[in-house]
This record gives structure tokens, sequence and C-alpha cells, in this order.
């Protein structure tokens, strides 16, 4: 069986990009988000689009518009960790920086990970400070507007 848990996974951000395929994101130079909590639910689905004919008895469901989603990463808050530091910058900006996540899912030492590199903007970093036994964190959401996933692979 080859299910495992998410412990491991990484996030990473890097640099202002307009890169459109695997091979252009794949290239550049990334940082580590660190104490990366969680990373949110993710990727392409389609829009419905409806439509009611007059004469029919029900809704008619069409795929339409592919929508990559938002990648909302939680992270406990380290104002000294560079990546944090530079995910914060980002968000200040209007520009669309590459992002790359890194599942930890290799069966073996042999095989690779699956590997997902994305670009958009970052939108926020929002801060909950809780209570006085809670972790101060940070929500910060990536709008991809592109999105790339390289299965991982068993080496023999």
């Amino acid at each position: 069986m080859a299910i495992g848990t998410s412990e491991g996974s990484t996030v990473y951000i890097g640099p202002v990009t307009d890169g459109d395929d695997i091979a252009t994101l794949g290239l550049l130079t990334y940082v580590e988000i660190g104490s990366v909590e969680s990373i949110g639910e993710f990727g392409p689905q389609k829009q419905d689009v409806t439509f009611v004919p007059l004469k029919g008895p029900s809704v008619q469901h069409l795929g339409g518009a592919v929508d990559n989603g938002m990648l909302p990463i939680v992270y406990a808050h380290d104002p000294l960790d560079p990546g944090q530091i530079a995910l914060r910058a980002a968000a200040a900006t209007k520009f669309e920086y590459a992002v790359k996540i890194v599942l930890s899912d290799e069966a073996d030492d042999n095989d690779t990970p699956t590997t997902f590199y994305a670009r958009g903007p970052v939108f926020g970093n929002r801060m909950n400070v809780g209570g006085a036994n809670d972790v101060r964190k940070r929500t910060s959401n990536v709008g991809l507007n592109a999105f790339f996933e390289d299965a991982g692979a068993a080496v023999a």
C-alpha cells in the first residue's frame, strides 16, 4: 500500500516569474518556507457551467474553464525565517511568484517525490495570535495561475 502522512512535505517560494511550463519553473531557485503546519486543498477543477432548457426537466451541467485554485499555507510565525520573509514581501506586491511543493511520498530512498510547481500572486499574510497556549500563526494564500504536477518516480 502506498499511502502515507504529509509529515516531511515542504513548501518553497521562488522569484517573480511569468514561467508557463514545468521546465522553466523547475529550474528556478527556491527558498523553503519554514515551520509550515498545513497546506490546504489545491489543484485544477473545472467550473460548473449550467444551462436550463425551456423544454427540459432538469439543469444541464457542463465543464467550463479550469480554476487551479488558491493555495492556503499556514505556518508558525517566525520573523527571522528567510522563506517567511520572502512570502510576506511577495504579499506586498502585485507580481506573480513561483511556488514549489514537495511531498514526502517516496516509497523508499531510491524514489523521487511528487513535486508541484505553480505561479501566482501572494494574497496576504494574516496573523492569528490566539490564546496564551497557542502558537502564533500566519496564513498566506497563493492564487495559482499556472499549475503543474511532476509525479514521483519509482527507481529500481
